[in-house]
């Protein structure tokens, strides 16, 4: 069973994404900030992070700059991918999120539930317990 970390500070939207993604067959972790965010990944290993950037304590884009630098955080989780789902959809917000490192960049607006939870599916069936292969030069 994969493990999601799910950072979102909307109790509606947490609750129905924790729920569909339970019935998904996913482990899911809840962090309602920055800092809980931070915090859980420093002891739970994960391999996905569903990342909400407008949050209380530290920002979306916080908790990415942190993960980078804090080795802790990378010791436990290795191999972790970041989604961002976000009310920031600006191009210059989605830029940042991709330079940070997130694999994906969500609108909220823009997303249904079931098309989120259909890519994170997909993401999760390609996802390997193992390292990456780089991908070849081209």
């Amino acid at each position: 069973m994969q493990k999601i970390l799910l950072v979102e500070d909307d109790p509606f939207l947490s609750s129905l994404l924790k729920n569909r993604l339970q019935k998904e067959g996913f482990e899911v972790i809840h962090a309602r900030d920055g800092e809980e965010a931070l915090t859980a990944l420093r002891t739970t290993p994960v391999q996905l992070a569903l990342l909400d950037i407008i949050l209380p304590k530290r920002s979306g884009f916080e908790v990415m700059e942190e993960i980078r630098t804090d080795m802790q955080v990378k010791l436990s989780n290795a191999n972790l991918s970041i989604i961002i789902i976000s009310n920031l959809g600006q191009p210059e917000d989605m830029q940042r999120g991709k330079e940070l490192g997130a694999i994906e960049y969500f609108v909220k607006a823009k997303t249904s539930i079931d098309d989120l939870v259909g890519r994170i599916k997909e993401f999760a069936a390609g996802a390997t317990s193992e390292a990456p292969t780089p991908a070849p030069s081209a």
